[in-house]
């Protein structure tokens, strides 16, 4: 099973013809996370034929216009389609409140249930886990309160050799899950099967950060250390590193210094001004500090 990233939008404070505030869908040994809901999301996840009826958990970074406001369509139009499955919803404090009021002056009946997890802490908490999959918070340096989050999955299980096993009768189905799990195999005359004589490494897990809205933070790096891909965001070029800090946000060569620093594998940039009309610019700004990065794909899955 592998990761794939697919990026609905990356657009800052308003929505264009070319690209859609943020939002991201993640799907992660087979959980369907969706990060941010931007104007448009719905939209977006049929664009992208994600597997839209499996997401359960929506993580929310903060409660700026341009990562919510496709938050209550996207409830509405889960009722509509017939839901009845639980919908997790984390963000900021605040986020119960706000749509709740839309709920109920819109008169919007989920007819399934919206569980608010609302975050306050601003020190990086884990805040979901299950037997493959946990999610930590990145506190983060924004106007308003702003949580990133790592996504990260579990160590997984060593594949069995089926053809190295058959050659001892006095294993059995019963012992697999050991084996799978990495422990070796005692015959009954005492002779030790060493773990590795009969499985195969597993694939290594993967690890995902999103980083919404920040300043400049090197807070961020421990948290982040040797991830496989960082998105950032990247505002402004370095040239409006005093509109930047003012405004809340960061340029592409700090982007770039965070992602080096944190010996990331990999760095996707966006959040881009409407005042940039060539992305290409902010490439070639953070490629001089770390060769590895991309700009965003809209729509297009992208392997982790």
């Amino acid at each position: 099973m592998s990761t794939y990233l697919t990026i609905l939008g990356f657009n800052s404070a308003i929505p264009t013809v070319k690209s859609a505030p943020t939002s991201q869908f993640l799907e992660m040994e087979e959980r369907c996370f969706l990060i941010d809901c931007g104007e448009g999301t719905q939209v977006q996840l049929r664009r992208a034929k994600a597997k839209f009826s499996k997401i359960n958990h929506i993580f929310i970074s903060h409660l700026h216009g341009d990562h919510v406001f496709g938050l209550p369509g996207l409830i509405s139009s889960f009722r509509l389609l017939g839901r009845d499955t639980p919908l997790n919803v984390y963000g900021p404090k605040g986020i119960k409140a706000m749509m709740e009021t839309i709920f109920k002056y819109t008169e919007t009946y989920q007819g399934f249930k919206v569980i608010f997890h609302e975050l306050s802490s601003k020190k990086s908490e884990k805040i979901f886990e299950d037997n493959r999959v946990e999610v930590y918070t990145i506190p983060l340096d924004h106007r308003i309160y702003c949580n990133g989050y790592l996504f990260k999955e579990k160590p997984k299980e060593r594949h069995l050799d089926m053809k190295e096993i058959s050659k001892y009768p006095e294993i059995e189905i019963c012992d697999y899950h050991n084996l799978k799990r990495g422990k070796d195999f005692i015959l009954s005359d005492g002779y030790v099967l060493k773990n590795e004589t009969l499985t195969k490494p597993a694939e290594m897990p993967v690890s995902y950060a999103f980083c919404s809205d920040t300043r400049y933070s090197e807070s961020i790096v421990p948290i982040i250390k040797n991830v496989d891909l960082l998105y950032h965001e990247a505002t402004f070029l370095h040239d409006l590193k005093e509109m930047a800090e003012y405004t809340g946000h960061t340029t592409a060569l700090e982007a770039a210094k965070i992602a080096r620093k944190a010996k990331a594998k990999k760095l996707i940039l966006g959040h881009f001004s409407n005042r940039y009309v060539d992305y290409q610019v902010f490439l070639n700004e953070a490629c001089e500090i770390f060769p590895e990065t991309y700009l965003p794909k809209q729509l297009e899955p992208v392997k982790i």
